[in-house]
């Protein structure tokens, strides 16, 4: 991107921060900014495209949707619960709610049956609108080369590919599928020190809705798995047996990560890994 015959890079705050000196004022922040700029190792922000924004909206929109129907559902069921019908967890659950409220020995005021009424339409309404932006996520879906190759990796869905696609940059800008997947957060923090490796938990320091889907479809797969039998000798078998479900997710999802970068990279469909040979 250029401007007035210059380069314009974009650099992220918490990389810029360690070179304040001081009080922090305009002054400072400009030479802090100049100095980080200099720096051979210093990472760029890869600035998005007009495409990519208008896909950043719809998933935005969607999650908006989602966090809003999530409040009126549970203010739903803060209000049954005072007066005694506990109502479980997730928007399945809803289902024998209206009866409750519709019951004509029902113990519920006059006034919170109305209430009720209009929080029930206005879950419907929210389900509506997020249904219809799943449908449109879909159709997006099958637009566009890199997301019909995206969704041939198992656990990677429409709303997985919008998400990559609106907030990951170009896959060229990454040396290889550990980067990919650093950028994202899915690496241990490292607390090396004497040539002692020690590694902690995820960084957590990447973009966070990609690693959530990216988590979320691990563990489709994980559960996908536990229906048949998995391959006695194979890593994930191993994982399985000494580790928590929750972790083995994580880094399978790290691992999906690297194969999406050599995905987009070289083009290529996802391939099933070759099981390893046993002598």
């Amino acid at each position: 991107m250029t401007a007035l015959g210059h380069e314009v890079k974009l650099i992220a705050p918490q990389y810029v921060r360690p070179f304040v000196n001081r009080h922090k004022n305009d002054r400072a922040d400009a030479e802090a900014i100049v100095i980080a700029a200099r720096q051979p190792e210093m990472r760029f922000v890869e600035p998005k495209t007009t495409e990519q924004q208008a896909k950043a909206v719809l998933f935005r929109s969607g999650e908006r949707l989602v966090h809003q129907r999530t409040e009126l559902v549970n203010a739903l069921r803060a209000v049954l619960y005072e007066y005694g019908h506990v109502i479980p967890k997730g928007i399945g659950k809803l289902g024998n709610v209206r009866d409750i409220v519709e019951e004509p020995n029902s113990d519920l005021p006059e006034l919170v049956r109305e209430e009720c009424r209009d929080l029930l339409e206005q879950i419907a309404e929210k389900s509506s609108w997020i249904d219809k932006k799943a449908t449109k996520a879909k159709v997006l879906a099958t637009e566009t080369d890199m997301a019909r190759r995206l969704q041939t990796m198992p656990g990677v869905g429409p709303l997985t590919t919008l998400a990559i696609e609106a907030f990951a940059p170009a896959m060229e800008s990454f040396k290889c599928g550990r980067d990919f997947a650093a950028w994202l957060g899915l690496v241990p923090r490292q607390h090396s020190s004497g040539g002692k490796d020690r590694l902690g938990r995820v960084s957590k320091a990447g973009q966070a809705d990609i690693r959530r889907l990216l988590i979320i479809g691990a563990m489709s797969r994980l559960n996908w798995i536990g229906r048949k039998p998995v391959q006695p000798e194979s890593w994930l078998a191993r994982m399985l047996d000494r580790k928590p479900r929750m972790l083995v997710a994580i880094v399978l999802a790290n691992k999906m990560a690297r194969a999406i970068w050599a995905m987009l990279t070289r083009k290529q469909d996802y391939q099933v890994p070759a099981p390893a040979m046993t002598a």
